[in-house]
């Protein structure tokens, strides 16, 4: 169901080993998710979604971000990595699925919060500015002798003009990186500070460092310490060492719990991202029955007979029926069955149980109503996808179906505004401007659809996002 680009060389493995927890990246990107979607793969599953909010969660607390409006944003690539941008956390789904533990992936957090309650990327912003001016300033000089070097025909002067250009590019280059490098060096720090005040081990930061140690060994290639942003993997197990065996909670564990849901989110990312082969080889290694039954389950879905997966998804249910997730399930699978109108009681089930309130449940709740295809189940579906669009509001998907439930009642003014919040949410901000021009044409002048969609109209002029 979904794509994932895999390093192909040495280098690229290099690469991926020590681009880890980057924060390089965040300075250059702005907008919604979903414009950044445009570029990357952004990944939507309300059960990975909620568990990796559960580890967040206190960390956020420990760090001060709890009122920050932090949203975690899951990324579809392969790659172990994570990074900030504004108030947003991006997780690779690489590293949900290679990380063991929960601990891991809480490490992982607890880095990232460590940039973004430190400020490092207004800081980095300001770095930057400063090494352009560096880099700009050895270059006037430089021509400056360049130029000298010209007039009293001085092949010398002419010289070191150009040895100054360069110098001032590669210093400045260097200074940068020194900068960054010192930054990920105090976000590791505050990690641990963060993991300590959350009664957590940061055994998973030194085996997240581990692996990326051992990844740069198995890829044979020479790195120069002082040309990257992060510092070298075995520098920051050295770093780390002392802090983390020093504290109370070396030795502290998950909980059964959360391990549990941490491998059922393996297998789950594994078998739609890697396919059965990949997904497998995980079952084997994974000691949790319950996961294992989820992950086969889950396979049997995508690969198999619909009759067999949804036997597999009722055993499930049997184990835990209070778990939305299982429910969520056995409504994928009716509707691959084309049985929309069980479906809908599975997603209906699934809302219901599910304590986080994850928008995406009902919208996949309005969608088998959509199947379903009566007038009464069509108004029905368009109370289930608005409710959780409101949770949810840059769910451009859910705006498509939305659009698709009031076009098929004759709705077609609200079907035009509903496109309109899609190619908002989503970046396409002309498309999203004719269609709410479209929508106003069959509303009356100040009523709510209408105020909305001159809001979408004159988005823009006044350099504020609506």
């Amino acid at each position: 169901m979904l794509s994932l680009t895999r390093p192909t060389s040495k280098i690229a493995r290099a690469a991926r080993a020590l681009a880890t927890l980057s924060l390089g990246a965040a300075v250059a990107l702005a907008g919604t998710v979903s414009s950044f979607a445009q570029g990357v793969p952004i990944v939507r599953d309300a059960e990975i979604e909620a568990l990796v909010r559960d580890y967040a969660r206190p960390i956020f607390k420990a760090a001060g971000l709890s009122n920050a409006g932090i949203q975690i944003v899951l990324v579809n690539d392969s790659s172990f990595n994570a990074f900030v941008a504004g108030r947003r956390l991006f997780i690779n789904t690489g590293a949900l699925l290679q990380a063991e533990t929960p601990n891991e992936i809480i490490g992982v957090i607890a880095h990232e919060c460590g940039h973004l309650a430190g400020g490092h990327q207004q800081k980095l912003r300001d770095q930057l500015e400063r090494s352009k001016t560096m880099a700009i300033v050895a270059s006037l000089l430089g021509m400056g002798a360049l130029a000298a070097g010209a007039a009293t025909n001085s092949r010398g002067l002419a010289g070191a003009g150009m040895g100054i250009a360069t110098g001032g590019g590669e210093l400045a280059q260097r200074t940068l990186l020194t900068y960054q490098r010192g930054e990920e060096v105090t976000a590791d720090r505050s990690a641990i500070t963060y993991l300590n005040a959350t009664g957590q081990s940061g055994k998973g930061m030194l085996k997240t460092f581990e692996r990326f140690q051992n990844a740069l060994s198995l890829s044979g290639a020479q790195v120069d310490p002082y040309r990257i942003s992060h510092p070298m993997p075995q520098e920051r197990i050295a770093n780390l060492q002392t802090l983390v065996h020093q504290s109370p909670y070396f030795d502290k564990t998950d909980s059964p719990a959360l391990q549990q849901r941490h491998d059922m989110m393996r297998v789950k990312i594994a078998a739609f991202t890697q396919g059965q082969a990949a997904t497998s080889r995980l079952l084997r290694k994974n000691p949790d029955q319950l996961a294992v039954q989820y992950g086969d389950a889950i396979s049997t879905y995508l690969n198999g007979n619909p009759g067999t997966a949804l036997t597999k998804a009722d055993a499930l249910v049997k184990k835990q029926p209070k778990n939305p997730y299982f429910q969520e399930l056995r409504g994928d699978i009716l509707m691959k069955a084309n049985k929309p109108a069980e479906a809908a009681g599975a997603y209906a089930k699934a809302a219901s149980l599910d304590s986080a309130r994850s928008g995406l449940l009902p919208v996949s709740y309005g969608q088998a109503l959509m199947a379903v295809g009566t007038p009464d189940s069509l108004k029905k579906a368009v109370t289930q996808i608005s409710s959780g669009l409101e949770r949810d509001r840059e769910n451009t998907a859910g705006y498509r179906y939305l659009a698709q439930a009031y076009g098929e009642l004759g709705q077609i003014s609200k079907a035009d505004l509903a496109t309109a919040e899609g190619y908002y949410y989503g970046g396409a901000y002309k498309d999203a401007k004719i269609f709410a021009m479209r929508a106003q044409k069959g509303m009356k002048p100040g009523e709510p659809g209408w105020v909305r969609a001159q809001d979408i109209i004159n988005y823009g002029t006044s350099g504020k996002k609506n």
